[in-house]
């Protein structure tokens, strides 16, 4: 089964089948909404917080993730699968970046909407 995964921050979407991390099938479809680093579980780099639905979670490192985080829904996308759709945000230092960048882009293309 194959289900929707949709990073708010960005506003990227993709298809994540059930037996591949969400990390792994954003790559797949060639987006990038989720910051990648190591693809293991140890760099903390794809951290993202599940805003709903319903996953697996695959052993993270704690340096990178509490357990309190992870029962916040904060988890790393490299080692989640998911169990339905999901909706997620990008969070820690990465999130930073993706939303300066999202800001930098908008921000040009208004300044070429009004030179045309």
């Amino acid at each position: 089964m194959t289900y929707r995964i949709e990073v708010e921050n960005t506003g990227d979407a993709f298809g994540c089948d059930a037996d591949a991390t969400v990390l792994k099938a954003m790559a797949a479809a060639g987006g990038r909404g989720i910051p990648v680093g190591c693809r293991g579980g140890g760099c903390g780099v794809c951290k993202v917080r599940v805003l709903s639905g319903r996953y697996h979670a695959c052993k993270m490192s704690r340096a990178c993730v509490s357990a309190d985080d992870e029962e916040q829904g904060t988890v790393l996308a490299c080692r989640i699968t998911p169990l339905s759709d999901l909706s997620l945000r990008v969070v820690g230092t990465m999130a930073r970046c993706i939303e300066k960048a999202r800001a930098n882009a908008h921000m040009q293309a208004q300044a070429q909407a009004q030179a045309q």
